[in-house]
């Protein structure tokens, strides 16, 4: 195995491939061209909000295995939070109803029987619509596959696939969509509790994760941009990486994953094809204290917001596939979602409070069929260069499992690799 290995990229992939190798013994050098680790999944603070934010809202699911263990490697296992039981409320902002969907904690769906746990106007026969997205094919979308219409789509299997797909999941791939329920719905309700970092994503997934690495000997060089990658002559290995300010020969015992997104990567490896098609998200965080009683995530349904988290001192909403939000005036985006914010939440619609929005144009690959075929494997035709990234092909749609799943079978897959291999 490497003795050391050059981790490029800082990310939660590029974070969960440096633990990984520094738990398994090899020695880490962490590059991240920017000033700060964390990529997509960061925290700073907000002077117009007055308070520390992340840069967007995640929710993980307590099923979601690899992010679970990283979380305890880095000895942040109690930055997550969630209720106790695995609940999804839901506002349908048209009609006024609410509901809450409660799952059986078990790992059979006794839930579905109940009237009171399952969704309003749906019948135990009704659940068994999911059952052709364990069968899916590849190419075909979740409307080629599965009913998406009714009560059970539009008052949870959709806002839900929307959540975790970050598109319409009528288009989005079948196959990826039954990968996520078998690993969350079919697994059982305590594979489904909502979870969220109560401290915020810099809290719970990076700088855990950075102390834990300087604490083990890894270096870390911020503001190092990986310019050009010089591949042997005989083409099977990588021989020396370029930064901006440096440049790195690698020895017979050293290696490289290569953890950055994929718009970058295909200019950096020859051949190498990634997604092209990517969504958006926006994010629109209050500067109020929510009232008792708030759930920490609410599901919203006929409203441009469609969930709501309940922070400390702070209301945020999501907006999942974007786009058409793109080029929208950033105070009337504010206003909208704010008077359905303090509709859901009861609370007086003026004057609404200190706002922030955020928009993120390429925040995931687009999960469509044909850009699920683009994604590449872990291995690379050199033998001392590993992929990782939310975008590989990880059977999950982008997502922090995803992206932490990636890092560890990164690093899983070249400290495994026999010595005569490199």
């Amino acid at each position: 195995m490497p003795k050391l290995v050059h981790v490029v990229g800082a990310g939660l992939a590029g974070l969960a491939a440096a633990v990984q190798l520094q738990r398994r013994g090899a020695q880490v050098v962490l590059h991240e061209a920017a000033a700060q680790a964390g990529g997509r999944c960061r925290s700073y603070y907000d002077s117009k909000l007055g308070a520390t934010v992340d840069s967007g809202n995640h929710m993980v699911l307590s099923g979601n295995a690899a992010t679970l263990n990283y979380m305890r490697a880095i000895g942040a296992a109690d930055e997550l939070t969630g209720p106790p039981q695995p609940e999804y409320p839901f506002v349908d902002l048209a009609t006024r109803a609410r509901w809450t969907v409660r799952m059986s904690p078990g790992a059979l769906p006794w839930w579905i029987f109940d009237p009171n746990a399952r969704v309003p106007n749906t019948g135990p026969g009704d659940y068994l619509a999911l059952v052709p997205l364990l069968f899916a094919k590849p190419g075909r979308s979740v409307a080629q596959t599965m009913r998406c219409d009714g009560p059970l789509w539009e008052r949870l299997l959709r806002p839900l696939f929307h959540a975790m797909l970050n598109l319409e999941p009528r288009e989005a791939s079948a196959e990826l969509t039954g990968a996520m329920v078998r690993e969350t719905l079919l697994a059982g309700g305590l594979a489904c509790r909502p979870l969220v970092a109560r401290n915020g994503l810099g809290s719970a997934f990076v700088d855990p994760a950075l102390r834990l690495l300087q604490h083990g000997g890894a270096t870390i060089r911020l503001g190092s941009r990986l310019r050009e990658i010089v591949l042997a002559a005989n083409g099977g290995r990588v021989q020396v990486l370029n930064f901006v300010d440096e440049s790195v020969t690698l020895e017979a015992n050293q290696a490289v994953i290569l953890a950055l997104p994929p718009e970058i990567a295909p200019t950096l490896v020859p051949g190498l094809r990634a997604p092209t098609r990517f969504a958006a998200t926006a994010n629109v965080h209050f500067a109020v204290e929510p009232p008792f009683g708030v759930p920490p995530v609410t599901g919203l349904l006929n409203s441009t917001a469609e969930w709501l988290f309940a922070f400390d001192e702070r209301l945020s909403v999501t907006v999942n596939a974007a786009e058409r939000l793109l080029d929208m005036p950033h105070e009337a985006l504010a206003g909208t979602v704010w008077a359905e914010v303090a509709q859901a939440a009861n609370l007086p619609a003026a004057p609404m409070p200190a706002w922030q929005v955020m928009m993120e144009k390429c925040a995931t690959f687009a999960a469509l069929p044909d850009q699920e075929t683009l994604r590449p494997g872990t291995r690379t035709r050199w033998n001392n260069l590993m992929l990782a990234g939310d975008w590989t092909a990880t059977g999950l749609p982008a997502t922090i499992e995803g992206a932490i799943r990636s890092g560890q079978k990164a690093a899983d897959t070249l400290l495994n690799e026999p010595m005569e291999r490199r």
